[in-house]
């Protein structure tokens, strides 16, 4: 099917009320999800009237590792979606895991180092509460980025700075496998973009399968559209990169509890007037397009 909205949206969570078909999280209750509902046709009502078509969704953390609704919904839109999932690292086959569900539209793994316990990979236990800068140690990590080229996916990051230097550690060791630094690694968060941050983030450029995606507009700096004060963060990151390495993300339905989607979309749109026209397409298409849609 040739969709009439030619833009990708990076980065999208969804979930139902239906809470019987698709239960909660032990630890998660109803309450807990806000909105109530934000279901994937609540998504595509969203985003289509901004000429965004696709969305990579990403497993919400209410389902733990049940990632059925998300997987569900992909089969019932094969043209709209692909997915993000979370399994578990200290689980057994990881690597069957990933390439099952390939099968399944899931192009990408979600992982963060709230993400803890397991075993080293000399096979003693680890501490249930790994520091950041330690984060990426348990065995079943290293099994995933092994794993990950081998299907054709990527491991996407929810990190903040101080989990860098262990994404730095694995892709020199890992050097095929392709890795997302979701949110602009969470830059700005307490308000405060703070230039040593940048500087971090750039330097992981220096790895070509590398990727950040450049969103959460709400969470960062002012937090307050036009999100103007994050160009300097944004023009940094994508010089770094460069623009076939950076991908438009929404981070809905947060970005609309209190904004709006267009304002999002527009701050890469119209806004960032150090892009051509061309590199503006790869943000807001052709780099997902390229990682994550095409199987």
């Amino acid at each position: 099917m040739q969709l009439s909205e030619p833009y990708i949206d990076a980065h999208s969570h969804i979930w139902t009320p239906d809470v019987a078909h698709y239960p909660l999280a032990p630890g998660y209750k109803a309450e807990d999800m806000q909105p109530k509902s934000f279901t994937a046709e609540e998504l595509l009502a969203t985003c289509r009237p901004s000429n965004v078509g696709r969305v990579n969704l990403i497993q919400m953390s209410f389902y733990g590792y049940d990632n059925r609704y998300m997987l569900d919904m992909i089969k019932l839109y094969p043209d709209r979606f692909v997915g993000t999932a979370i399994i578990d690292h200290t689980g057994p086959d990881l690597a069957g895991q990933m390439r099952d569900l390939k099968a399944k539209g899931v192009r990408a793994f979600r992982i963060r180092p709230e993400y803890q316990g397991g075993k080293s990979e000399s096979g003693s236990l680890l501490s249930p509460k790994l520091p950041p800068a330690r984060w990426l140690e348990p065995s079943g990590y290293a099994a995933m980025f092994a794993a990950a080229p081998k299907h054709g996916q990527a491991l996407s990051c929810l990190i903040n700075p101080d989990a860098f230097a262990e994404v730095d550690r694995m892709a020199r060791r890992f050097p095929e496998t392709t890795v997302i630094i979701d949110h602009l690694g969470r830059i700005g968060s307490n308000g405060t973009i703070a230039s040593e941050d940048i500087d971090a983030l750039c330097g992981l450029a220096k790895h070509p399968k590398v990727l950040v995606k450049v969103g959460a507009f709400y969470a960062f700096g002012k937090k307050t559209p036009p999100y103007l004060d994050l160009v300097p963060l944004i023009r940094r990151v994508v010089q770094a990169f460069g623009p076939e390495r950076c991908m438009w993300e929404s981070d809905c339905p947060f970005q609309i509890a209190r904004d709006s989607y267009a304002d999002s979309i527009a701050l890469v749109r119209d806004r960032l007037d150090f892009l051509t026209a061309d590199q503006k397409d790869s943000l807001l298409r052709r780099t997902a397009e390229r990682v994550l849609f095409r199987a």
